[in-house]
């Protein structure tokens, strides 16, 4: 029951995090693996039971993601899309008003692995760098770098799909 009722919310979790489908679906099986053997040690912070379950709930998907990082994708190169050019030009139209919330995750995940985990860590769950750089294992200065790298990157990959949509809208 806890699974069915509230697997969209951990697979939106999860889905930053994740690389492709088949990662996110495997952090979410870890984090629901952690939730039911934890579950006796949850009590509710407040008095809404749901929404304390649910921060119950995220901070296990996000921590599993944490690990799901640490496990299978530290030691691949951060660099990956530093060598990738996007040549960026000026569109009169805002991409942003152009590109829907799953456009934007499916271009969160064309980040590499440390840059979308930084990414995710610090603008989506509001963690600090120093936050980050502990839970990583990586220092603060090198959590503040991969952040400014995925923010250039991000906005590279997001401007290349405005354009890539304004050429199929003009043919």
């Amino acid at each position: 029951m806890i699974y069915s009722s509230f697997y969209g919310y951990a697979m939106a979790i999860c889905d930053r995090y994740a690389g492709n489908q088949d990662d996110a679906m495997e952090i979410l099986n870890d984090g629901f693996l952690k939730v039911f053997r934890e579950i006796h040690h949850y009590s509710p912070a407040y008095a809404d039971v749901v929404s304390s379950f649910k921060g119950w709930l995220r901070k296990i998907m996000v921590y599993t993601s944490i690990d799901h990082f640490r496990k299978n994708q530290k030691h691949q190169v951060l660099t990956q899309l530093d060598n990738v050019v996007y040549q960026v030009q000026s569109s009169a139209d805002d991409a942003l008003d152009k590109i829907s919330y799953e456009e934007i995750i499916r271009s969160v995940q064309l980040l590499s692995p440390g840059y979308r985990t930084v990414f995710n860590l610090f603008v989506i769950e509001g963690w600090s760098h120093d936050e980050i750089a502990d839970h990583l294992g990586i220092s603060t200065g090198t959590s503040k770098s991969n952040l400014s790298k995925a923010r250039r990157q991000l906005q590279k990959i997001l401007y290349k799909y405005n354009e890539i949509q304004v050429t199929r809208n003009v043919v």
